[in-house]
């Protein structure tokens, strides 16, 4: 290689350059105001701004989260509630609560409170002891509950179970725990052996065998000694308590002292005292308050009271010295105001004469008049010596036409004209029928079938015998498919009178229906909204403005207070002094609205561990929330690609359905579970779980009803199908309305054959023998309304 390996640059150009030509982008100092800031500063500023926008955000929730933290664990909190469930029916929770309590207390002997003030823990707790095999009360302390604290017994292993240390009871509580929503969990484990090895080891085994049952974040303690219960203790002070989301919509009260006023002016009615501590949100004296499993009500005041078991020390030892005059003294008192006071609306009062005709206006009677004029008008050819009076009884050749042509209009199903295809025929929901199949090939239609003027076979058969034949026939498909919607067509009562509410739809999709059409008296009870969404969020609004103004008509949540309930039946207020003596009474606020009522859909799901068939419109306990009340649903699939949805007749067991009921308005989100009352005193068993949806009566829910005729005699196209209908005026009824087969044919009614309802049908492929012909007919249903309301108003 030869040559100088060093790298030589171009040089630059501005050595032929003037001064004022490389000064040239420079700008002066007089003009540099002119001059706006560059797009570098402009985005320098919108940084700061991102910059200053996070940190305002993380502020904002780091003071939410110190303020809900002070709210749930600081010195005004009301006491934290846990509540000890055994997971099986061998766990000795008496113990478990005696041994908690004692941690607690200060005295650490004589009578132990449900409620304890800790100074040591700078805690205050209330401890309650789920009842083993009552559901309904275990449903209720889960509810309120803070904290679950699930006792498990480590000598249950050795136990003949399913499960080693959770037992039937046990599973069925902790599914409908899930479906309300956990609250913040931890596991007890009690009866550990006493030798270090074999405790941790069977420690450990417990460990694994329940940590699928339980949420990730669940911690188990050992639970035998003081120290592991002060360990316990010690992380649940300082542990971020979470609870379900819809708790903390709505205020709420657990009554820890019930108490009854007699009313004076109303005989049967008295004034029910509730004693706690309101939590979540304030609570104005105008709302309505649901007590649960008993109504809603409305408030005749409610009273602040001074705390009965204060964290401070001080307090402590004077509200000891004089606990029942701390009880009864009364810090400050509020009365409703008749003007804002929410009003116990629960049903609409229909105006009888709403759907009268209105008067005719001048208008239409001008309009009947020219049109009685125009018919005067009209020259006709009458006979001589006519008079006016007799030319008015002589029919036209025209008038008589029009008459033919009124009389085959209506001689029919009137149906949905909408789609193409043939004019006014229903479609078919049928799995196998595709609905952009093409139109059918009518090109056999002209030809007639033989022997059509031969009486049929079956007119010769007597009424048993037709009976006896549908039946053999039925009981000999039923093995290829099951179709729960077939309904057999009456011998004795014509099929246009039995199904006279149903009619046919070309597409059951696409299809055309009025959900204001023939709607049922109930209809004319319930209430509805214009906008729903809209609605929530304005109530919602409402009550949060109410929270963060601090009215004079309101409490704030934390205190202490009484509750006067007025206007509540003496029996019911004597069964909740019943009640509250062995489960937590709970007394929740109303929203504005949630009085009333209207139509409900939830999203359903039936229990793994109910077996019995849950037929429609059959009566069931729903558990919305902190609320109960009686509901007779109905059942319906949930068609996300069209506005009408398919009736159930029973509520299906492996897959989710639509239950729609008459109920009192409910914000969602919300849970459910549903119980099913059983005879002869029986607890009540869990017979679905889901959660709400929607509120919105126009949902449109059909029954879908299939009348199934058989062939009798097959020539290609043509067949001559019985047993459908049993009258040839029926068969010119349903005319209009589409037939398809099991096997996937579509078709139409040509004309009715004999006097025993058999019909000649016409395809659009070849017809089987052995093929079922089937209509498919709808009808809108709705819910039942309930005989009561409530549980605790059953008769």
């Amino acid at each position: 290689m030869t040559g100088s390996r060093v790298q030589v640059n171009k040089s630059h150009k501005s050595r032929f350059s003037t001064k004022s030509s490389r000064n040239l982008h420079k700008t002066a100092a007089k003009d540099k105001s002119r001059i706006g800031k560059s797009d570098c500063n402009v985005a320098k500023g919108a940084k700061a701004a991102r910059l200053q926008r996070n940190k305002m955000l993380r502020d904002q929730k780091r003071l939410a989260l110190l303020k809900e933290k002070r709210a749930s664990s600081g010195i005004a909190s009301p006491p934290c509630v846990i509540v000890l469930f055994g997971l099986s029916a061998s766990v000795n929770l008496n113990s478990v609560r005696e041994d908690l309590l004692r941690q607690l207390s200060s005295e650490g002997t004589g009578a132990l409170s449900s409620t304890v003030s800790s100074s040591k823990y700078r805690l205050r707790t209330t401890v309650l002891q789920a009842p083993h095999g009552d559901l309904v009360g275990c449903m209720e302390m889960a509810k309120v509950a803070d904290l679950i604290a699930f006792v498990a017994s480590a000598s249950s292993f050795s136990e003949e179970s399913t499960s080693y240390y959770i037992d039937s009871f046990g599973n069925q509580c902790l599914s409908v725990f899930r479906s309300l929503g956990l609250p913040s969990t931890a596991v007890l484990i009690r009866d550990l052996p006493t030798d270090l090895k074999k405790r941790k080891d069977l420690k450990k085994m417990c460990i694994s065998s329940l940590t699928s049952e339980f949420p990730e974040d669940c911690k188990f303690y050992a639970a035998d000694t003081k120290d592991e219960l002060h360990k316990f203790l010690w992380l649940f002070k300082e542990q971020r308590l979470t609870v379900p989301h819809w708790r903390n919509q709505r205020p709420f009260l657990m009554a820890q002292k019930v108490d009854v006023v007699a009313d004076d002016c109303n005989s049967g009615k008295c004034t029910l005292l509730l004693h706690g501590y309101l939590r979540a949100h304030c609570l104005s004296v105008n709302q309505l308050v649901h007590i649960s499993g008993a109504g809603d009500f409305q408030l005749g005041k409610i009273e602040i009271l001074n705390d009965p078991f204060p964290l401070n020390a001080r307090k402590e030892s004077d509200a000891m010295e004089s606990d029942e005059i701390h009880d009864l003294e009364v810090i400050r008192t509020l009365s409703p105001d008749p003007l804002k006071l929410e009003p116990l609306l629960v049903e609409n009062v229909p105006d009888p004469l709403a759907g009268e005709q209105t008067w005719p206006t001048e208008a239409e009677m001008a309009e009947a008049d020219q049109n009685q004029k125009h018919r005067k008008q009209k020259k006709r050819a009458l006979p001589r010596g006519t008079s006016e009076y007799q030319a008015a009884w002589i029919v036209d050749d025209s008038d008589e036409a029009d008459s033919d042509s009124d009389n085959d209009a209506d001689d029919g199903m009137v149906l949905d004209q909408e789609d193409r295809g043939f004019p006014g025929y229903e479609g078919t929901n049928n799995s196998d029928i595709d609905d952009d199949q093409a139109s059918l090939n009518f090109r056999y239609a002209d030809d007639g079938t033989e022997n059509d003027s031969v009486m049929m076979e079956g007119e010769i058969l007597t009424r048993e015998q037709i009976e006896d034949e549908i039946k053999k026939i039925k009981e000999a498909h039923a093995e290829d498919e099951e179709f729960p919607d077939e309904v057999d067509t009456p011998l004795d009562v014509p099929a246009r009178k039995r199904f006279a509410k149903c009619r046919g739809l070309k597409s059951f999709r696409t299809s055309s229906w009025d959900p204001k059409e023939s709607l049922p008296p109930e209809y004319a009870r319930i209430f509805a909204f214009d906008n729903f969404t809209r609605t929530q969020k304005h109530v919602f609004a409402n009550a949060l403005k109410m929270e963060q103004e601090n009215m004079d008509d309101s409490v704030p949540a934390s205190l202490y207070v009484r509750l006067h309930i007025k206007e509540v039946p003496a029996g019911i207020a004597h069964r909740l002094c019943e009640i509250a003596e062995r489960s937590p009474l709970i007394a929740s606020g109303l929203l504005q609205h949630e009085s009333k009522m209207s139509v409900l859909h939830f999203s359903v799901r039936k229990h793994d561990t109910y077996d019995a068939p849950i037929k429609a419109k059959e009566e069931l306990i729903f558990h919305v929330g902190f609320r109960q009340f009686v509901a007779r649903p109905i059942f319906s699939s949930d068609n996300m690609n069209s506005d009408k949805h398919k009736m159930e007749r029973f509520l299906h067991a492996g897959r989710f359905s639509v239950a729609s009921i008459y109920a009192p308005i409910c914000f969602p989100p919300l849970p459910l579970i549903v119980l099913k009352s059983a005879d002869g005193g029986v607890a009540p068993a869990v017979a679905a779980v889901g959660s709400l949806r929607s509120i919105d009566p126009d949902r449109i829910i059909l029954k879908k009803i299939v009348l199934t005729g058989y062939p009798q005699r097959v020539s290609k196209l043509k067949a001559i199908v019985r047993y459908m209908f049993h009258n040839p005026e029926d068969v010119r009824w349903f005319k209009p309305v589409e037939v398809w087969t099991k096997c996937g044919r579509r078709g139409r009614i040509k004309e009715p054959v004999g006097t025993h309802g058999a019909m000649k049908c016409v395809f659009n492929g070849i017809l089987q023998q052995r093929d079922t012909v089937c209509m498919s007919l709808y009808k809108r249903a709705y819910p039942k309304w309930p005989e009561h309301r409530f549980p605790m108003l059953d008769a």
